[in-house]
């Protein structure tokens, strides 16, 4: 009604009620991914265009990085450094007008990671291929040149390959929790998963993924049944 100048509701932020059902968190299987990743590649193959090979190293990269996807869009070849990626930005596409590059959502999310050998042929083999473009340099994109992928084309390729796979889809942002998933069904440390997912609060970590440890609950009985009194 306008009776005040300013609405007090807006100090509390956004927030969701507390029964609200998350989305399903979805994930690929190691053969499933390799399902999917052989048919971006034979995609990008047959075409014979940098655009399908752009899309096979940006799933390459959300599954072996974690990376969502803004940081992906937003990596370029100088933020690859002695075998490591340096996370420092992350580009928010706009409907009209230019990209917006910003720096991620917090301090944690500002991350070196440690390129796993797989990600690392495929990316130096790109490298080479990506040299043959006129003008290029290492301000280009990694995924796609002088300027990031567009979402459409993106989630419109993961469609494609899914299905070409015959493999469920996943949304993109799975492809993080495919990574995630991966580690913490290994056996790898969660403070490490929420390091090199760049989550600011472990606990975001371990609301996620706690439920792929059952190993552990197991292994410290075990050890608590070793003792002798």
């Amino acid at each position: 009604m306008e009776y005040i100048s300013t609405n007090p509701l807006l100090r509390a932020g956004n927030f969701k009620f507390p029964a609200e059902l998350h989305k399903e968190m979805q994930y690929y299987t190691t053969d499933e991914f390799k399902k999917f990743i052989s048919a971006a590649c034979e995609t990008a193959e047959h075409s014979g265009t940098l655009l399908a090979w752009n899309l096979y190293i940006f799933f390459y990269i959300a599954f072996f990085m974690g990376m969502p996807k803004g940081e992906i869009n937003a990596l370029t070849w100088n933020d690859i450094i002695n075998n490591e990626i340096h996370i420092t930005r992350s580009v928010k596409q706009k409907l009209k007008g230019e990209d917006r590059i910003t720096p991620p959502k917090n301090k944690s999310s500002i991350r070196n990671i440690g390129i796993p050998e797989p990600l690392k042929i495929v990316l130096d083999e790109h490298y080479n291929r990506c040299k043959t473009m006129q003008g290029f340099n290492d301000d280009y994109y990694v995924c796609g040149g002088i300027r990031p992928l567009r979402d459409t084309v993106i989630e419109n390729a993961n469609i494609k390959y899914a299905s070409r796979a015959d493999i469920k889809h996943i949304r993109i942002h799975d492809f993080r929790h495919s990574h995630a998933s991966y580690l913490a069904n290994n056996g790898i440390n969660i403070m490490e998963i929420a390091r090199r997912l760049g989550h600011s609060d472990i606990k975001t970590t371990l609301q996620t993924y706690s439920h792929l440890y059952p190993r552990e609950s197991e292994r410290a009985l075990s050890v608590l049944n070793s003792i002798t009194i």
